[in-house]
């Protein structure tokens, strides 16, 4: 009996033995296994974005107003299709248009008064040529008439002469001879008168012409002043012109109004105003924004990341693949901008404005490199500041 109990007693230590080593074999595989993978495997490692959304590639226009006014007419409407161009907004223009057309008609006026001024001025330089020529005229006839009678003084002088010559002869009476001499003096006199007519012809013909010259000069003075305030009412037309265009706020690029304010017709409006946002069509992209220390030295142009967009649940809608496009090099309102690009694969309905958040797939490191990290980042918190 109690060599039995011994070698029962010898055999269940012999078990308890082989379960031991086959612990300890179990444990040390475990161990090494544990250790392989720490070494071995690699754990990727996320930035997170503070914030994101999708936006277009292409500016973001907005509607404001140049000029501060009442609305008389608005046909905005959120989610439209618009060209540039298109007259969105229109505000009250009934005080410049009624000096618009004040203005038009007083440059109708000053147009009327220099078209009848010009009329004037060519009717006088014609008048000018007519009196010069017919003064010409007149001059001519009167040298004609004075050598006609110069040659009736010299004949009247030669006959003179001989009856002089015949009377101191006794051949003929003294009354010819005095006859003789009244004519010669008339011939004379007529021809003297004649000439003194040419002079009075060129005097009076010379101030006919200044006094018409002075005219014309006067007049074209005039036209002159009312050109400039032709010009000055033109300028006055163009500027009321632009106002009144202007007060008519216009699409300024093709796209879709993606943004309005509450406006109603009467509302006043203010000069700069945003009164709303059209968003040309474009390429979709993500901005996010980054905590200055994720994102300096560690996201950089070509890294994946992955999009999850608020109100479609990743579980149902998953996630969307994107890559790092462009990173900024300053820190902006206390966050760094980083610019993604996304790709293809998504069921999401993507358009601009859809917040959602960031992972930006940094680095991959070996679970030890991790735990070391994160080993030194809390001593590192931990120890007192000097």
């Amino acid at each position: 009996m109690p060599v039995a109990f011994s070698r029962t007693t010898r055999s269940l230590d012999d078990n308890r033995g082989r379960v031991a080593l086959i612990l300890v074999l179990l444990l040390g595989s475990l161990l090494g296994g544990w250790f392989l993978w720490m070494i071995k495997a690699r754990v990727t490692i996320y930035g997170l974005a503070r914030s994101a959304r999708v936006e277009t590639d292409l500016a973001i226009h907005p509607i404001q107003s140049l000029y501060s006014g009442r609305i008389s007419g608005n046909y905005l409407v959120l989610g439209q299709e618009v060209k540039r161009g298109d007259v969105l907004l229109e505000l009250d223009a009934n005080v410049q248009e009624l000096e618009l057309t004040e203005q038009e008609k007083e440059g109708a006026s000053i147009e009327g008064q220099i078209s009848a001024l010009q009329r004037e001025i060519l009717a006088d330089r014609r008048a000018r040529t007519d009196d010069q020529s017919a003064a010409e005229i007149g001059i001519e006839e009167t040298k004609a008439r004075v050598q006609e009678a110069e040659a009736g003084a010299s004949l009247a002088a030669a006959d003179a002469d001989r009856i002089s010559k015949l009377q101191a002869a006794g051949l003929v009476p003294k009354a010819d001879l005095v006859r003789a001499l009244a004519e010669d003096q008339k011939q004379r006199a007529a021809a003297n008168s004649l000439k003194l007519s040419i002079d009075r012809l060129q005097r009076e013909q010379r101030t006919r012409a200044s006094e018409r010259q002075s005219h014309i000069e006067e007049l074209t003075r005039e036209v002159a002043r009312l050109s400039g305030l032709k010009l000055k009412d033109s300028v006055t037309i163009d500027r009321l012109r632009s106002e009144v265009g202007l007060r008519s706020i216009l699409a300024p690029v093709d796209g879709k109004i993606g943004e309005i304010a509450n406006l109603r017709l009467g509302t006043i409006v203010h000069e700069g105003e945003q009164l709303g946002a059209v968003i040309p069509a474009g390429t979709l992209k993500v901005v996010a924004q980054f905590d200055p220390a994720a994102a300096l030295g560690r996201v950089h142009e070509g890294q994946r990341a992955k999009v999850r967009l608020d109100g479609f649940p990743w579980a149902q809608f998953g996630t969307v693949n994107a890559t790092v496009a462009s990173v900024a090099n300053e820190v902006r309102d206390g966050t760094v901008r980083v610019d993604l690009t996304l790709l293809a694969g998504t069921r999401v309905p993507l358009q601009h404005g859809l917040p959602g958040k960031v992972e930006v797939e940094i680095e991959k490191i070996s679970p030890a490199a991790l735990l070391l990290r994160v080993a030194g980042q809390s001593l590192t918190s931990a120890s007192p500041q000097p």
